[in-house]
């Protein structure tokens, strides 16, 4: 089912499968001329904003997909919901696994992107070392958080359909506080509800991603960083799951 709703996703399109890459590329691209040069935020506290931008926007995209997916499972599924017998969890568990599989190669190209970023004169450097490895049990972490951020949007929207009208907000919202464009230490580390925004889980492991890819010195490697999504990731899955599973008789009856 996975495989199947990442393959449909531009099935329909001249340009088909890569669209999954021109997207985040014109997206991030965006937000790299608006907050990166015309009005310079994101360059306060980083030494190369392409880059930082660039991971932001791709990982946050990934998670902001997720969520959507996980909140269409099962309204956009009633007749296979209504006329077979089967775990409905398989519904939010597919559609944040073919996000997953469309998120393989955009991070390619994401790392691509921020290593020839360092080589433009007004960026910093990004090197090829072993901490780029560490990137993958990052992403892991992330897409362990959204599929249990999906269980808990999935029932919600279920019972109250009117909530998928506000999601998006929400995430607008939550980008903005989560450092996908700007550095949270330097906007908000001057509050004292910053280490709020600098440790909520989607903020944390935007961390994770750019503390492995980039050569940031306000993003070094950091254990209790790990930790922390570690411990977003699992208690996010667990009750996320738990809350889906007691709707399990009511879907698609209500």
């Amino acid at each position: 089912m996975a495989a199947s709703k990442a393959y449909a996703e531009n099935q329909n399109t001249y340009l088909g499968q890569l669209w999954t890459l021109f997207s985040p590329m014109m997206n991030a691209a965006v937000y790299v001329v608006i907050f990166g040069f015309i009005l310079q935020v994101g360059r306060e506290g980083i030494e190369n904003t392409i880059a930082f931008i660039v991971c932001g926007v791709f990982m946050f995209r990934f998670f902001e997909r997720s969520v959507m997916a996980g909140a269409h499972s099962i309204n956009k599924n009633l007749n296979l919901v209504r006329s077979v017998k089967f775990p409905r969890a398989v519904l939010p568990i597919a559609g944040v696994l073919s996000e997953l599989a469309i998120l393989g190669p955009a991070v390619a190209v994401m790392a691509i992107i921020s290593y020839l970023s360092g080589f433009l004169p007004f960026a910093g450097k990004v090197t090829i070392d072993w901490y780029w490895l560490l990137t993958i049990p990052a992403i892991g972490l992330l897409w362990i958080f959204s599929t249990g951020c999906a269980f808990l949007v999935a029932r919600w929207v279920a019972i109250t359909p009117d909530l998928d009208n506000l999601i998006p907000h929400v995430m607008r919202v939550l980008m903005y506080a989560s450092g996908v464009i700007f550095s949270i230490d330097r906007y908000l580390g001057q509050f004292s509800w910053g280490w709020i925004a600098q440790y909520q889980p989607v903020a944390v492991y935007l961390y994770l991603v750019r503390s492995c890819l980039l050569n940031e010195p306000a993003y070094p490697q950091s254990l209790f960083m790990w930790l922390l999504g570690i411990g977003w990731a699992v208690g996010f899955a667990v009750v996320g799951f738990l809350v889906f599973w007691r709707g399990e008789e009511r879907y698609g009856r209500d």
